[in-house]
């Protein structure tokens, strides 16, 4: 399969010194901007994170239907929706509509959510894990209603004094080939294994809530071997798509190194809610060095596709520049080539 590339934004605004991205508004606006300049680029996908109570993205499917509307090649999508926190019928009837908007490039991943600072949050929307059953369960089972809406599945039924029968009712609209462009953000390889199991791509998580003492991209590599060997298993009859992110920060001119040049390149170990975790390595510094580095990241290399995080409070300009020397001088050495041209004929 072909190695594709996108950025992931986590939508951050601050009103504070320094931040290009002020308010929500800005933030929301200028993620527009970026998708098609990325799209312009050649870049493949347009990826946001998703969290709630935080000065962050938090509702996708507006922002994703936007840029659909506002872009034509570039694949859209989500890392991750908090299924916790979604009503899985009308998740399904807003992503239809998203991906129905772009012409069908919605990739949706979804999962059990990241760590938060709210106490409890789902359970302040509503959606409470019945007794017995933990956060990870109410999201997978949310996870199989929404899979079954967005296959065409009936899901409730005619009212027989209204129209004279008694049948079975889909969701609508029904958005054709979404249900094989749903991702899982998988943290463990056992969560891998589960969604390979059901039919799903992977996410492979920057944080992997487990540690056997070998570098994260090994970790990483070993979960992306057992997901797609649990997916062979399954029978399933085409082929999975396998995605991982990185931290890459380029620096090609002072501001870059003043920004960047004193960042952290390990692996980091630690607790997370009780559990040894291991979280990715950021790769910063000139770019012949960063392609070097991530041409060897085992997982990057079995991976086909790879979202790069982006600073977004430092603008649409900043990162468009940034991804312009991912495309030129480091996503070519990990087996990416450009598939587009401009209008002006250009790459």
């Amino acid at each position: 399969m072909e190695k594709k590339i996108g950025f992931l934004s986590f939508g951050h605004w601050r009103d504070a010194a320094g931040s290009q991205t002020r308010s929500a508004g800005d933030s929301l606006l200028q993620t527009i901007e970026l998708a098609e300049a990325a799209e312009e680029l050649g870049v493949d996908g347009a990826y946001v994170r998703v969290h709630h109570f935080e000065r962050q993205l938090a509702s996708p499917f507006p922002l994703l239907s936007a840029i659909g509307a506002r872009t034509r090649r570039i694949e859209i999508g989500t890392g991750v929706i908090d299924m916790r926190y979604e009503n899985p019928f009308y998740m399904a009837e807003e992503a239809a509509a998203a991906d129905l908007i772009s012409g069908g490039r919605l990739q949706l991943g979804v999962s059990r959510g990241s760590p938060e600072t709210v106490l409890n949050g789902a359970y302040t929307f509503g959606y409470v894990p019945p007794e017995g059953s933990t956060a990870a369960d109410l999201a997978r089972e949310k996870t199989a209603i929404f899979l079954e809406a967005i296959s065409g599945k009936a899901v409730a039924r005619t009212d027989p004094a209204r129209t004279g029968i008694s049948g079975g009712l889909a969701i609508q609209p029904q958005a054709p080939g979404l249900r094989d462009r749903i991702w899982w953000g998988a943290g463990t390889r056992q969560t891998a294994q589960w969604a390979a199991e059901q039919g799903m791509n992977l996410q492979s998580s920057t944080l992997l809530s487990e540690d056997t003492g070998v570098p994260f991209d090994q970790l990483q590599a070993e979960q992306i071997a057992l997901y797609r060997a649990a997916w062979a298993d399954a029978g399933h009859s085409r082929e999975p798509r396998v995605s991982v992110s990185r931290s890459v920060l380029p620096i090609t001119e002072e501001i870059d190194r003043i920004y960047f040049g004193s960042q952290e390149q390990e692996d980091q170990v630690g607790l997370l809610e009780g559990v040894r975790s291991r979280f990715g390595r950021t790769y910063a510094g000139e770019p012949d060095h960063i392609a070097a580095e991530l041409a060897k990241d085992e997982a990057v290399r079995v991976a086909d596709s790879v979202l790069f995080t982006v600073p977004n409070q430092l603008g649409v300009a900043y990162n468009a520049r940034i991804l312009e020397t991912i495309v030129k001088h480091i996503a070519p050495a990990i087996g990416w080539s450009a598939k587009f041209r401009n209008q002006d004929g250009s790459r």
